[in-house]
C-alpha cells in the first residue's frame, strides 16, 4: 500500500471491474516506473458495462424509486433488477438504461476479466452459482485450497453455459470494437486499442504526464475513475474530488507514472496481444468451472466474496480491497481496505456504478468520494 511516497510491503487481494483489472496489472508491470505493486492477487468480475451512479439515481427517481430502499440489484434476461424494501422488485429494460452507461464502458473489449488470477460472474452457470475462470497458478490453488477448507464447491460448467459466456464476450468486442472506430473517424483516438511493442512502450510514453492524461483520456469521456493514477502520483498532486482526476500542483520533471498506470492509455504487447484478445472470447485460462459458496448468501453463489474471506483468514493476503456502499449516499459505491472478514461480507454484491478504487490503497481506510 503506498503512503505518500513510502511502501507498505502487505499482501492485498482486490476485486474488481476489467478496467480496474488492466490498470492492477499495468502497475504490477511497470513497477520500474510506478513503484511497488501493492497487488498480490486480483479477482476480476464479469462487466459488460458499468453506469453512473447520478444518471442512475435521476432516472429511478421517475419512476419514484428511491436509491435508499434498493437491497440489491443486478442484470439478468435484458432488465436490470432492483430489490427494494419490503420484498417489492421493481425492473429496467437494459435497453432504457443503457443511457445512464458511462461513455468509457463503451470502448471495453474485455468481459470477463482476462487479466486477472480468477474471474467470477453470474453468465454460464445456474441460479445461485457463479462461473469462475481460473487464469493463474495463483489463482488455481486460491480455488482449490478454497473448495479443500469448504469455503466453496465446483462442478463442471455446461456446454450450454459456455456458448453463452462466449455468445456475450464476443458481443461485447463486436459491438465496442464499431465505436471504437466510429470514435476515431471523429478524431478521438482510443489509444488503449494501439497496442505498442514492449520495447515502445516506455519510449512512447517518455514525455506523458498529467496533461497527456487530460487530454488523451479524461477530457474525451475515456476515464473509467479507477483511481490508479491517484494511486502512483509520487507528489500526491492528484485529486479525485468531483466526478474526475484532476491535479493541483507541478508534475516533477521526467514522472511519467500516471500515463502508465492508466488502463486507457497505451498497452503494451508484454501485457496483452491485441489480435488474440479481440479472438478469444474469454482470454487465457487453465480451467472454467460453476462454484457456489455455501456458508455465504450472497449475490451469484457468493464466490467472490468467499475467495476474499478465505485468503483474508487463512493470511494468504494481509488486506483486501472491496467496494462498499456509502454510508451518506444509498448505493453509491465506495472503496474500503480492510483486514475484517465481516466487513469484506458486509461489501458483498456488484454495485454496478464506477468508483475510485484504488483510492483507499493510499488512504488506508474507506474513501468517500464523488464520481459520475
Amino acid at each position: 500500500m503506498i503512503e505518500g511516497n513510502k511502501i507498505n510491503k502487505d499482501k492485498i487481494a482486490m476485486v474488481g471491474t476489467p478496467c480496474q483489472i488492466l490498470a492492477a496489472a499495468k502497475m504490477d508491470k511497470y513497477q520500474d516506473i510506478i513503484g511497488e505493486s501493492p497487488i498480490n492477487i486480483s479477482i476480476g468480475l464479469f462487466c459488460m458495462e458499468n453506469f453512473s451512479y447520478n444518471y442512475m439515481k435521476e432516472l429511478l427517481s421517475h419512476y419514484n424509486i428511491n436509491m435508499k430502499d434498493i437491497k440489491e440489484c443486478r442484470i439478468e434476461k435484458g432488465y436490470l433488477w432492483f430489490f427494494l424494501t419490503q420484498d417489492d422488485v421493481f425492473k429496467i429494460p437494459l435497453d432504457e438504461a443503457k443511457k445512464c452507461i458511462r461513455k468509457s464502458c463503451q470502448i471495453c473489449m474485455d468481459f470477463t476479466s482476462e487479466l486477472s488470477d480468477i474471474s467470477v460472474g453470474s453468465v454460464g452457470s445456474p441460479e445461485g452459482w457463479s462461473t469462475i475462470i481460473i487464469r493463474t497458478d495463483k489463482g488455481l490453488k486460491l480455488v482449490d485450497d478454497a473448495e479443500k477448507d469448504n469455503y466453496i464447491k465446483t462442478r463442471p460448467i455446461s456446454d450450454k453455459g459456455l456458448i453463452l459466456m462466449d455468445k456475450l464476450a464476443m458481443e461485447k468486442k463486436k459491438e465496442n470494437k464499431v465505436e471504437i472506430s466510429r470514435r476515431e473517424r471523429v478524431g478521438r483516438p482510443v489509444i488503449s486499442r494501439r497496442f505498442l511493442p514492449e520495447e515502445d512502450f516506455e519510449a512512447e510514453i517518455a514525455d506523458c504526464q498529467f496533461k497527456d492524461l487530460k487530454s488523451d483520456v479524461i477530457d474525451i469521456g475515456a476515464c473509467v475513475l479507477c483511481g490508479a493514477c491517484f494511486l502512483v502520483c509520487p507528489e500526491n498532486i492528484i485529486k479525485i474530488e468531483d466526478r474526475k482526476p484532476e491535479v493541483k500542483g507541478e508534475c516533477p520533471e521526467g514522472c511519467k507514472a500516471c500515463y502508465a498506470a492508466c488502463p486507457r492509455t497505451y498497452v503494451s504487447e508484454g501485457i496483452t496481444d491485441k489480435e488474440e484478445s479481440e479472438r478469444k472470447p474469454f482470454g487465457d485460462y487453465i480451467k472454467i468451472v460453476s462454484a457456489k459458496a455455501p456458508m455465504i448468501n450472497g449475490q451469484d453463489g457468493g464466490v467472490a466474496t468467499a475467495l476474499l474471506s478465505y485468503a483474508l483468514s487463512n493470511n494468504i493476503v494481509d488486506q483486501v480491497l472491496v467496494v462498499d456502499k456509502s454510508s451518506t449516499e444509498p448505493w453509491k459505491p465506495v472503496p474500503k481496505l480492510t483486514d475484517n472478514v465481516a466487513e469484506v461480507l458486509e461489501a458483498s454484491g456488484t454495485k454496478y456504478a464506477a468508483c475510485p478504487t484504488f483510492k483507499s490503497l493510499k488512504m488506508g481506510k474507506e474513501v468517500k468520494s464523488g464520481g459520475k
